[in-house]
């Protein structure tokens, strides 16, 4: 455990503290002519400083403009993270439009559902991209206009991007907009199977690059940050964009999947980030990578996980390694980023920390009374850079918003020191016995031991038709799946955790079902039926 005294934070940011008539453009711009010339981005493709950043903004939003997008309209954003992404995102914003911000990794009908629903005129793709609208461009109904990121020949009727803002003039006024405007629009990653549209304003990007990025991270002008989280995910669009410009630092963009730990690290290797963004599947891929050879990670000076707790076998598995903290941080669409988190100088492995300022905590029971410490119940958040509303679902919004607190799903306890312990998500709880299991910690057990790289847990029935626990194992080489293996992984069970909430069967997979942004569906994994123990 590294808990220390934890320092004084600064007095949060609040709605009111920002202008009523306010650009969320002004994080890129706000300190421009003194950070004129420094470099913004970096990439394997391309590398650009504040001032060429801006530039560019300033012709995608006159680009814009001349298709007649006003403010208030969404335009599609479907992009690999890329230079482009970065400038059409503010380009879109800045002009006092929407930006819909689209999962690369979904299927061309999930994403002909987005722009219906979004009713998203102008789309905005990179060419390797285009494959995935293809198949669907007779299913939108509101497309008019196709622009593409890229080299290859644009479809008859759609614009290359490069021609398309060749010769606009790279000086634009930001559209007056109110602070409260919404300026982005995300769907959930479906970590139950359900895509919800998530709309945010332009002050909670602000609020959530000073209350988390500088206030708790302490992202600072001379860091240079990098995420394997792709920017579609807010997770990265504040951790790799919004927080260090806000600050003034620059940030490593890559397009390679960051599900391959040999591009992450090459890339960690070449642009030599300080802080490093990624989910808790990202560590434990990397760390299997660094078995396989010493690797040069020496310019990280901090490392951050979101998306799904960190479980503490990967903290210390991670922080030997490589002498670098990871910071865990509990974040959602819904808040727009995190509200509850370590500290780079109070950390307690295991835990999701503490809140912090700008942001109010209740765990509580069904009835939504508060629960007494230690006991598991539900996380509610309240904070001014929530969303208000599902956009086109009411039914899940009167379940999610409620009033000034939002129920964030998930399941959590606090210590008698305030340290907050995730228990799993709500709908992934298992009651064993009479008595409530948290997957979390059936698979803080099983990573703990040497051969196992990922797992998930999930309730199944046995033969009494009562519910136990089953563990889907993906494992290290060179261990082998086997009865041998799964027995001795419960056998490692039983001796860190009550015998009632040990797995009853283990199953050997080769991979995980996930989301594009690393958590772990489980859903996909439970089944009605039991199978047979695997000891």
């Amino acid at each position: 455990m590294t808990a220390k005294s934890a320092r004084a934070e600064p007095l949060p940011l609040k709605a009111a503290d920002i202008p009523r008539f306010y650009n969320a453009v002004n994080i890129l711009e706000h300190n421009l002519a003194e950070r004129a010339h420094k470099t913004a981005l970096s990439s394997a493709e391309r590398e650009m400083t504040f001032a060429e950043v801006s530039y560019e903004v300033n012709r995608v939003g006159r680009a814009l403009q001349r298709l007649s997008v006003r403010p208030g309209e969404m335009v599609g954003l479907l992009s690999l993270d890329c230079a482009e992404w970065v400038t059409a995102f503010f380009g879109i914003i800045k002009i006092g439009g929407i930006a819909v911000s689209m999962n690369t990794l979904l299927k061309p009908t999930d994403h002909a559902y987005i722009l219906n629903d979004a009713r998203v005129r102008v789309l905005i793709v990179h060419e390797s991209l285009v494959p995935m609208i293809e198949p669907v461009r007779d299913q939108l109904l509101f497309v008019e206009h196709v622009i593409v990121i890229g080299s290859a020949p644009a479809r008859s009727g759609d614009f290359r991007f490069a021609d398309w803002i060749a010769g606009e003039s790279d000086e634009l006024t930001a559209s007056r907009t109110h602070r409260e405007d919404f300026c982005t629009l995300n769907y959930s990653s479906g970590t139950t199977g359900e895509s919800k549209g998530i709309p945010h304003a332009h002050k909670d990007l602000l609020l959530t690059s000073q209350l988390t990025g500088a206030n708790v991270l302490g992202i600072r002008e001379s860091d240079r940050t990098f995420g394997a989280p792709k920017l579609f995910f807010v997770y990265a669009t504040g951790g790799n964009l919004l927080f260090p410009w806000h600050v003034g630092a620059s940030v490593v963009l890559m397009a390679a999947p960051p599900r391959i730990a040999a591009n992450v690290l090459d890339t960690i290797e070449r642009f030599r980030p300080t802080v490093h963004f990624n989910a808790p599947t990202g560590y434990a891929a990397m760390l299997a990578a660094l078995e396989q050879g010493k690797r040069d990670l020496s310019s990280l000076r901090l490392c951050v996980s979101a998306g799904e707790a960190l479980p503490a076998p990967i903290w210390h598995k991670w922080k030997e390694q490589t002498g670098v903290d990871i910071v865990d941080v509990i974040g959602s669409t819904e808040m727009y980023h995190g509200f509850l988190s370590n500290r780079p100088d109070d950390i307690r492995p295991g835990s999701t920390g503490k809140p912090y300022a700008g942001y109010d905590l209740r765990i509580v029971d069904e009835q939504g009374h508060d629960v007494s410490q230690g006991t598991i119940g539900n996380l509610w958040v309240r904070g001014e850079s929530s969303a208000l509303f599902y956009f086109h679902n009411e039914e899940q919004s009167r379940k999610t918003f409620l009033g000034q607190w939002t129920v964030t799903g998930d399941k959590y306890s606090m210590d008698k020191d305030g340290y907050y312990w995730h228990a799993g998500r709500s709908d992934d709880m298992l009651k064993v016995g009479g008595i409530w299991v948290s997957p979390m910690e059936v698979e803080s057990a099983l990573l703990s031991h040497p051969a196992v790289l990922e797992c998930a847990v999930v309730g199944q029935m046995d033969q009494s038709e009562l519910i136990k626990p089953k563990a889907y194992v993906v494992i290290k080489d060179p261990y082998r799946p086997g009865d041998e293996l799964a027995a001795e992984l419960i056998t490692h069970c039983r001796q860190k955790i009550a015998e009632y909430k040990r797995p009853r069967w283990i199953e050997f997979v080769h991979e995980l079902p996930k989301t594009a942004t690393g958590k772990i569906q489980r859903f996909k994994l439970r089944s009605p039926t039991g199978g047979k123990p695997a000891g």
